[in-house]
Parts: structure tokens; C-alpha cells; sequence
């Protein structure tokens, strides 16, 4: 009996194993490190407040136009491949690798705070104290993240409220799962397109016609 106890606490939740951000940070569960890999693909979800665009959506086409050459500046600055990139109305798709885990690191984190700071400067945002989201001191000792110094966002403010949650990310692991993402993420811009509407079962609810057109 003890034995089937103890046994009983080392069981680990294989859900938040690989996955890290968005809503997770709200449970204890979701606060540790973010899992990363060099080997395995990273699809990772960017969740905007909509009420802080002019445009009040990501796809207006200024908002599309600045945020999609933001997010491609610095995907080749820290040698981030970028394999699909799907921007929402109110968040962005990324399925994308690396080779060394500080540069996902410095991506997420510059991305963030460039973000805000370009669609402030670009007029695109509503007027609010400071325009960066780049994290805290206590966020950073938090995290354990390693400090960027490179560029001007190293401003020490707390964000806007431009962003939601912290970045959601999960680790793809193996052939299924990174096929099941990749059809995922060209399905969310098929529906934000109007190409296929938009169901609860998503891929699940595909009929054959519309998987022929998912990436035709």
C-alpha cells in the first residue's frame, strides 16, 4: 500500500512535459523552464490583446505588413528557421527550429518586446505609459533566461498589455505530431482566408474535399 503511494506521487503530468506559456503559467505546472530542443520542431503560439491595435486585428494590412517583416528580422538575426508562420487575428502561429537553445531564448523575448516597440513607433497601437514588453528583473530571475544585450529593448519596464500570456510553446516530437501542427497551423490560415470554415472539431472535421484544399 505505501508502495502503490509513492508510486502514485512520482506520476508526472506528460501534458506539460513539452509544452510551456499561454494559459499554462496561470497553474504551478506551467511555471518552470521552457522545454526546448535542438532536434525537434517548436510550435509556438503569440496571443495579442486586440484592443491595443488601431486596426483591431493583426491581419489589417499595416498590422499585417510590419508584424510579418518583424517577425522574419529577427528570425534571421538569431538563425531561427522558420518553417510555417500563420498570423491570426489575435495571435501568430510559428512551427520553427534552431540549433542552440539561447537563441529560442533571444527570439521570443526580443520578438516581444520589438513588437510593441515597432507598431507603437509605426502608429498601430493605442496610445498607453510605455511601449515595450520585455521582461521584469523578478520575470527574468524567474525564468533563469541568459541576458541579451544586444539592442535598445533592454528597457527595464513591465509590458502594456500588448500580450496576453507569455508565449505558448510545445516541443513536436516525432513524424505524427509534427505532421498533426503543420496541418494545424495551415488550417488556422485556410479559416482566417475563408478558404474553410471554421469548425470545433477542426482537422477532425475536415471533409475530403477540404483536406485536398489545405494545401493545394
Amino acid at each position: 500500500m505505501g508502495h502503490a503511494r509513492q508510486l502514485a506521487f512520482q506520476k508526472r503530468n506528460w501534458k506539460h512535459d513539452f509544452n510551456h506559456g499561454g494559459i499554462l503559467r496561470r497553474r504551478r505546472l506551467g511555471r518552470g523552464l521552457r522545454p526546448l530542443s535542438t532536434k525537434e520542431p517548436l510550435h509556438a503560439v503569440f496571443k495579442i490583446n486586440r484592443d491595443r491595435l488601431r486596426e483591431k486585428t493583426l491581419r489589417g494590412p499595416r498590422t499585417y505588413c510590419v508584424t510579418d517583416t518583424t517577425i522574419k528580422r529577427y528570425a534571421k538575426m538569431f538563425f531561427v528557421k522558420l518553417e510555417q508562420v500563420s498570423i491570426q487575428n489575435d495571435h501568430i502561429h510559428l512551427l520553427i527550429r534552431t540549433k542552440r537553445r539561447s537563441q529560442f531564448h533571444h527570439f521570443f523575448r526580443v520578438l516581444s518586446g520589438q513588437m510593441a516597440q515597432v507598431l507603437e513607433k509605426e502608429g498601430l497601437l493605442r496610445k498607453e505609459k510605455t511601449v515595450t514588453d520585455t521582461p521584469s528583473i523578478s520575470q527574468r530571475e524567474e525564468l533563469r533566461e541568459p541576458k541579451f544585450s544586444g539592442i535598445a529593448m533592454l528597457k527595464l519596464k513591465r509590458g502594456t498589455g500588448l500580450w496576453k500570456f507569455r508565449p505558448f510553446s510545445r516541443v513536436v516530437c516525432g513524424w505524427r505530431a509534427f505532421k498533426i501542427a503543420r496541418d494545424y497551423i495551415q488550417l488556422n490560415e485556410m479559416e482566417v482566408l475563408g478558404l474553410i470554415p471554421y469548425r470545433k472539431d477542426r482537422l477532425k472535421g475536415l471533409s475530403s474535399s477540404e483536406w485536398e484544399l489545405l494545401w493545394s
